[in-house]
């Protein structure tokens, strides 16, 4: 294969590897809001537990009809015992901060993922992070505390459970790019909500709170909760593993403008010119990370 041949390969598995991305926080973004109403109805742990539950019994009759082996040496290995740990803590802590942080706010917290995602991918897999997307990366991060503004009534304890939450998913996701190729999206499904099941165990231990018998209003929403996290869940698991970590993560900030948008239209969460002019500079690194990744694969 030429040098020519192969960075076009490269553009076109970064290019599909970030419409993966752009649909898994559609997804997301939507798995959050029917999160954050389930909450209202059930004890957070419950609605984790039985979440957890259906995904796993989804994702393993999936992994069934494919012929995929849900239990072998692979499933075993360090990085899917790594990727498990951090599941269950970003899981865990990301939907409490749904539960009792606006919508928006702990949407822009978890923005901060692809800064640590695109740094830790450069210390752990040793990939190249030129001038631009450092630049990029340093103007996605000041958008994020524009919107954020530390120190402000804005920023409230329950940010720290998004943090949190945030440090999770970025560990989970390195952990995923590792993971053996031999796993297929469902097996690796299987295993996710596998640790959101048993996050939900713990927190019910932890909390005591009672649990529920869910009406059919409840019900309606845990279903499309499991639905669409589901696609978002393979989407998100295609996008790591299809062109380059840091040209494809960057697409991550899109789940800001749909998780705020959402909070505004369903949640009737206010819309502050600081969050317009956050939202415009991670829009502007989006695009600047893009643009470097085109010039870089020339």
């Amino acid at each position: 294969m030429t040098s020519a041949t192969a960075a076009a390969a490269l553009r076109r598995d970064n290019l599909i590897g970030s419409l993966w991305m752009v649909l898994a926080m559609l997804g997301f973004a939507i798995e959050d809001s029917l999160f954050k109403a389930a909450s209202t109805q059930l004890p957070v742990a419950q609605v984790l537990f039985l979440v957890g539950l259906a995904g796993i019994a989804g994702f393993a009759a999936i992994a069934q009809l494919r012929g995929d082996r849900v239990f072998s040496r692979d499933t075993r290995a360090r990085p899917m015992q790594i990727r498990m740990g951090f599941e269950v803590f970003g899981r865990l802590f990301y939907v409490l901060a749904l539960a009792v942080a606006p919508l928006s706010a702990a949407t822009v917290i978890l923005q901060a993922t692809p800064v640590v995602v695109v740094a830790a991918a450069a210390l752990v897999f040793g990939e190249r992070v030129g001038p631009r997307r450092i630049a990029a990366i340093a103007i996605g991060f000041l958008g994020v505390l524009v919107v954020l503004q530390p120190g402000a009534d804005s920023f409230q304890w329950s940010a720290v459970l998004a943090v949190c939450g945030m440090l999770g998913f970025a560990g989970r996701d390195l952990a995923s790019r590792a993971a053996p190729k031999s796993l297929s999206p469902a097996v690796l499904g299987v295993y996710g909500y596998v640790a959101i099941m048993v996050a939900g165990l713990l927190f019910g231990i932890w909390s005591g709170a009672a649990w529920l018998w869910p009406d059919a209003a409840a019900l309606g929403i845990l279903a499309m909760t499991v639905a669409v996290g589901a696609l978002a869940y393979v989407s998100l698991m295609k996008a790591m593993r299809t062109g380059e970590v840091s040209a494809v993560t960057p697409f991550r900030y899109s789940r800001l403008l749909i998780g705020i948008g959402i909070g505004v239209l369903w949640f009737d969460e206010a819309l502050r010119p600081s969050m317009l002019m956050g939202s415009a500079l991670i829009l502007c690194a989006g695009f600047l990370l893009l643009w470097s990744g085109r010039v870089q694969n020339r």
